[in-house]
């Protein structure tokens, strides 16, 4: 699915974010990611390239970049939309046993995270 978007599945996760949340610094898009600028500029840039998205330094501080979806990565979630359905549908799962995984996956990621330090 995410190959007739013309998308990948780390660029699908980048779109995710901001569709959730648009205008966003790369660096609070990296910390929802859990990912570093240098792994998240270069998804940045083929999504730029492919005109999902923009890049644009903050004037006030230019060491923050600003992404933004442009109309196209706009129009982008409503194909998308069938991606979450169709994972879920895989899962063969409830409702109550996906947000259970959730939570589980979440407090997995936090006690990785907490014993990275």
């Amino acid at each position: 699915m995410l190959k007739e978007l013309g998308i990948t599945y780390a660029q699908y996760l980048v779109l995710l974010a901001l569709w959730e949340n648009d205008n966003q610094t790369v660096g609070v898009l990296g910390n929802v990611l859990y990912l570093e600028s240098n792994t998240l500029t270069p998804l940045l840039k083929r999504l730029e390239a492919a005109g999902f998205v923009t890049r644009k330094r903050r004037p006030e501080d230019e060491r923050n970049v600003i992404v933004s979806l442009t109309e196209t990565g706009k129009r982008l979630e409503a194909g998308a939309y069938d991606i979450a359905l169709c994972a879920a549908k895989a899962l063969d799962e409830g409702d109550e046993e996906i947000a259970s995984l959730r939570e589980q996956i979440a407090v997995l990621a936090d006690r990785l995270r907490t014993s990275a330090k």
